[in-house]
């Protein structure tokens, strides 16, 4: 699906393209693939690289082409084994051709499209586009951020009253989350400290680019909080299990030895030899207490011990 819009006074859409238009292009089909490359005559492999989910946040120069791939959140189906994870985001730029490619549909770029058409006022140029997109990812990272710790705290209250699989498997899931929100919000601002000294930055611009960097280092820093926390949550209901396991073992343990004697004594006592209690009428009574007086010694051994 593509949209063109007019980005000089404020963001609105319009039917065809016009020179310095953005060119909003989202889950392009063959037939957008084809026009971006046609009428645009695009480098081929701009499309390609941004249709790679792997795809690291980076600049590339290629005729006078200039392709910038920014790392965006995205939420994915909630059975998915990351409900929370990146994509790229690709921004080509040439003269007065401005094209944004996005392989999936996201919020950030909704919400993108809808907060500008509420400020009312459009972009002063490319770079200023770039950067606003820029601040908001570093935006819904923290958005995203926020849910993630909701789940977090949801399962550790399902944990407080029983440890289950289903809690700890959900609480991985969002480990692998935060690993992917991390490492492509470093890529994020490793890209950005580079597009400072690359593009044509102005007064206006220096000063958005400071927005963007608070934003980026917070988004940075809550999901290294968030991580670290989440880790020690881990380790601390392994630690749990854990102990759960050893005290069963060891109740299991114990058990079977108070329940050993009396075995051992009605073997003893059941052999086919002469014992001397073949004809005691109280044969059977004195074996089992016997048994009795030996297991309720071993118990309280093991009592004593701190074994049960």
């Amino acid at each position: 699906m593509r949209t063109f819009w007019n980005i000089s006074e404020k963001l609105s859409s319009i039917k065809e393209w016009e020179p310095g238009c953005w060119i909003q292009v989202t889950c392009p089909t063959e037939e957008d693939q084809q026009m971006l490359e046609d009428n645009y005559h695009i480098p081929d492999y701009f499309l390609s690289d941004i249709s790679d989910t792997d795809e690291r946040a980076r600049y590339e120069y290629d005729d006078g082409w200039m392709l910038i791939i920014l790392r965006i959140p995205y939420v994915k189906e909630i059975r998915s084994r990351t409900p929370y994870t990146t994509v790229p985001l690709g921004i080509i730029h040439k003269g007065d051709i401005n094209i944004t490619v996005c392989y999936y549909e996201t919020n950030m770029m909704i919400d993108f499209v809808s907060y500008q058409q509420k400020r009312g006022e459009g972009f002063t140029d490319y770079v200023d586009m770039i950067f606003r997109l820029f601040l908001s990812s570093a935006v819904w990272y923290l958005k995203r951020l926020k849910q993630i710790n909701a789940l977090i705290e949801k399962a550790k209250r399902n944990l407080d009253h029983e440890v289950n699989n289903e809690s700890l498997i959900g609480l991985s899931r969002l480990q692998d989350s935060l690993t992917y929100f991390i490492t492509s919000i470093r890529g994020n601002e490793n890209l950005l400290q580079k597009l400072k000294f690359k593009l044509q930055v102005d007064e206006l611009d220096t000063d958005l680019i400071e927005d963007v960097n608070i934003e980026m280092t917070q988004a940075r820093e809550t999901t290294s909080i968030y991580s670290d926390i989440l880790e020690s949550t881990m380790d601390t209901y392994s630690s749990i299990i854990n102990n759960n396991m050893n005290t069963t073992m060891r109740t299991l343990t114990s058990v079977s030895i108070i329940m050993m004697f009396p075995t051992l004594i009605a073997s003893l006592f059941g052999m086919n030899l002469i014992n001397g209690m073949e004809n005691n009428p109280w044969g059977f009574g004195i074996a089992l207490a016997i048994s009795i007086t030996v297991s309720a010694v071993t118990w309280l051994v093991l009592k004593f011990k701190r074994l049960l």
